[in-house]
């Protein structure tokens, strides 16, 4: 891709979900996540009416008079998009692929952070990390996400869920807001998100085609795995090879949503040919 038709690319992205974030997202993101925590920030005397809770005990020994701690609501959060790379996102029969919602709603979200004067960071993964952009405020930072969305080319086709999450344990100390964006058509991740899910609010966006839970009957088809480029011929007329794909699918989804739900992590699931729009609203609204 060039630079004149990536920066058109941008700009495009950039007017659609800043306008989704500007009037719709902004006051729901905020409501939903603002003040979640309460920092530490000063010891002051104790006053008349002060909650003896809050005495610093250490201080008030040292200077023989009580002291309390004075606590502030946290103003700041750091927003992490997770998003999956893997070849399985290359994928979609109605209007759209999926890695295009995905950068799609990454955008949104990253719009809606900067709006609160919230840092940004972002992940992308398959089974390596492929690239890692550190949290930082302001537009150009957001740009530069969807940019890197936009244009990156991954090394590695595959998925690995649990070595993503681990890294991001590892370079996220403090708490932080993370949306993981991907198909989840995975599985073996529910002890790593057990210990993540601890630690930050912690959020699933599963993007999906509707033929990824049904294939229809169209005699023999030559079909490619998006992860492996493995090339075998399927026969769709057969009853028990549709229902095979189906079940395969469909335990993927249930683990998905039993494993998150299950860590206290959110679930949302978004069809590439449904609004994503209303989905994260009402999300947010349930949250908020």
């Amino acid at each position: 891709m060039d630079t004149k038709e990536l920066l058109k690319k941008v700009r495009k992205i950039e007017i659609k979900t800043r306008r989704l974030s500007d009037h719709i997202f902004g006051g729901e993101y905020h409501s939903t996540f603002k003040g979640r925590g309460m920092t530490f920030s000063e010891v002051r005397q104790y006053q008349f009416g002060d909650d003896v809770r809050s005495i610093d005990w250490n201080v008030t020994a040292r200077y023989n008079e009580p002291f309390v701690k004075v606590f502030e609501e946290e103003r700041e959060l750091t927003m992490m998009l997770m998003v999956d790379v893997s070849g399985s996102e290359f994928f979609g029969t109605v209007n759209q692929f999926k890695n295009e919602i995905l950068t799609e709603i990454s955008a949104t979200l990253a719009f809606s952070a900067m709006q609160n004067n919230d840092k940004v960071g972002l992940i992308l993964f398959s089974d390596q990390i492929e690239l890692y952009i550190p949290p930082k405020k302001g537009k150009s930072h957001v740009l530069r996400i969807i940019r890197e969305l936009l244009e990156f080319k991954p090394e590695s086709r595959k998925t690995d869920l649990a070595g993503a999450l681990k890294f991001l344990t590892n370079v996220m100390k403090k708490k932080a807001i993370v949306f993981v964006l991907s198909d989840f058509i995975c599985d073996d991740y529910q002890q790593t998100l057990r210990i993540t899910g601890k630690k930050h609010d912690l959020t699933g966006i599963r993007v999906y085609d509707e033929r990824e839970e049904t294939i229809p009957n169209l005699g023999m088809v030559q079909m490619e795995d998006a992860e492996t480029g493995t090339l075998r011929l399927v026969n769709t007329q057969s009853k028990n090879v549709r229902l095979a794909y189906g079940k395969y699918n469909s335990d993927r989804v249930d683990y998905f949503q039993d494993v998150f739900t299950k860590s206290g992590c959110g679930v949302l699931n978004c069809r590439v040919d449904e609004s994503y729009v209303k989905k994260l609203l009402g999300y947010f609204k349930r949250r908020g």
